[in-house]
């Protein structure tokens, strides 16, 4: 994965989310990557926390993206933009899963069981270096089971409160609470802990893999006007 800096923001990176949307509606369609370059790494942890495989992840995404400008219209604003956006990822992505046949398991307003799942002891010997760390913990986080991992993408590693990843996974805020404590317990605090990175330095999405989906998108919804 690369880990190569993104590209500069386009002109408009300091607009509001309402405001870039406005403005892409009124027909400025080449704004939209201010909103690509704005989540992209959001929703292609969140997808890649579903469907498990990156080069799926970023499929996931460009559907997204491209569903999202064709219904921009049906964005109510009752929720913040950014969140209706990861939903439709998080639909998108377990679409997808269904389709492939993964079977993913992400309850909607359900309680949760107590099932508990066991987690190995890391190897400190693999510990030696920071890029041997973050892959280790990557490595960790995507053993977690579906649900989750996708809680903990979207509480640890992108920040999200718990009301909006409960909105985003469609879900009750105390199965949030529940799924991420019960994240943290599998991955271990001291494996946290030892590999000494910040979990939002995990799963990056930049350099060409980021420039890429913004090409992809920028080419499929410029030939629908």
């Amino acid at each position: 994965m690369s880990v190569m800096a993104a590209s500069a923001s386009p002109v408009g990176g300091s607009l509001s989310d309402e405001e870039v949307i406005r403005r892409v509606m009124n027909g400025e369609t080449p704004l939209y990557e201010v909103i690509m370059r704005r989540y992209n790494q959001r929703l292609f942890r969140v997808a890649l926390s579903i469907v498990g495989d990156p080069g799926e992840a970023e499929d996931v995404i460009q559907d997204a993206y491209v569903k999202a400008y064709t219904h921009l219209d049906q964005f109510a604003g009752e929720a913040k933009f950014s969140t209706w956006l990861t939903r439709i990822a998080v639909y998108e992505a377990l679409a997808r899963s269904r389709k492939s046949r993964r079977q993913v398991q992400m309850p909607l307003n359900r309680d949760e069981s107590e099932h508990e799942f066991p987690t190995n002891e890391p190897n400190p010997e693999i510990l030696a270096s920071e890029g041997e760390a973050r892959a280790l913990l990557e490595s960790a986080i995507q053993a977690l089971p579906p649900r989750y991992q996708a809680v903990f993408m979207l509480r640890e590693v992108e920040g999200l409160s718990t009301a909006e990843t409960a909105q985003c996974l469609d879900i009750k805020e105390e199965n949030v609470k529940i799924r991420l404590l019960r994240s943290r317990k599998l991955l271990r605090a001291e494996l946290y802990a030892r590999a000494g990175v910040a979990s939002s330095s995990a799963f990056q999405f930049l350099g060409e893999r980021c420039d890429r989906t913004v090409r992809i998108v920028l080419r499929r919804i410029q030939g629908r006007d």
